[in-house]
C-alpha cells in the first residue's frame, strides 16, 4: 500500500511539472533597457490550436534589440487545469 501512495505522488508531481515551461529569444543585442510589454496568448485543445497569439515584433514597436520571453505562469496553468486543457493560455513579455 505504501508503494502505491509513493507511485501516485510521483505521478502527480510529474504531471504537474510537465506543463510549466519558459522560452526566451534574444533579437539583435537583446534588451537594452527595462521597458516591458506583456500580452496573453490564447490556445485551445492543450495548446494545439492557436486562437489569439501575440506578435512579438509588433510588441517591440520597431526596436531592433529586444528580448522575448514566453512562459506559462501559475495563473495560466491554473486556468488550463480548471478547463482540463481545453483552454491553455501563455504570456509573452517583450523587453526593450
Amino acid at each position: 500500500m505504501k508503494m502505491f501512495f509513493k507511485f501516485a505522488a510521483v505521478l502527480t508531481v510529474s504531471a504537474m511539472l510537465t506543463s510549466c515551461y519558459s522560452y526566451t529569444s534574444v533579437v539583435g543585442k537583446g534588451a537594452q533597457g527595462n521597458q516591458q510589454v506583456t500580452k496573453w496568448n490564447h490556445y485551445v485543445i492543450a495548446g494545439l490550436a492557436p486562437v489569439g497569439v501575440s506578435d512579438s515584433k509588433a510588441m517591440a514597436e520597431g526596436a531592433e534589440n529586444y528580448t522575448v520571453h514566453t512562459r506559462q505562469s501559475f495563473v495560466n496553468g491554473l486556468l488550463s487545469a480548471i478547463t482540463f486543457g481545453i483552454y491553455t493560455p501563455t504570456v509573452t513579455t517583450v523587453t526593450k
